[in-house]
């Protein structure tokens, strides 16, 4: 069996509480990534923040006209109440995958001994199936005429 641990992503980028949207936006844009964990000083997951936050902060920011806050500077400890679902290394990769499914959700943190130690995303998912496919077509036998 195939587990979190064989696929994650480990030592994610990460940001701490105290950095902002703006921030954040610029670690996804260099890095071409859509999710961030936030992490306290002892790499303790306190919550995520997602590239659709960033382009709300964004489209927010359009109306600073009218109300004066820029949400692109909002640090990111508004992010660290959310209801996080996290994974173990140990979990298997099924098991993450139908998580994320019912979820409807991008990315798992993984988590062990309450600290970050990686991160699975569906991209992951997106390789993991593209490497399966490709194993599959090469044991198929050709067919005549191919």
């Amino acid at each position: 069996m195939f587990t979190v641990d064989d696929m994650m992503t480990r030592h994610p980028h990460t940001l701490s509480p105290n950095h902002t949207l703006d921030d954040a936006h610029r670690l996804m844009r260099l890095e071409r990534f859509r999710h961030l964990p936030i992490v306290d000083d002892n790499e303790r997951l306190l919550g995520l923040v997602t590239q659709r936050d960033v382009l709300s902060a964004q489209a927010s920011s359009l109306g600073k006209a009218t109300n004066g806050d820029d949400q692109i500077y909002t640090p990111l400890a508004q992010f660290t109440d959310r209801q996080l679902v996290t994974v173990t290394p140990e979990a298997s990769l099924r098991a993450a995958a139908l998580s994320m499914l019912d979820r409807k959700i991008g990315c798992l943190p993984v988590v062990k001994h309450q600290r970050l130690v990686g991160i699975i995303t569906d991209s992951d998912f997106v390789a993991i199936a593209s490497t399966l496919l490709e194993i599959q077509e090469e044991s198929e036998p050709m067919e005549e005429g191919e």
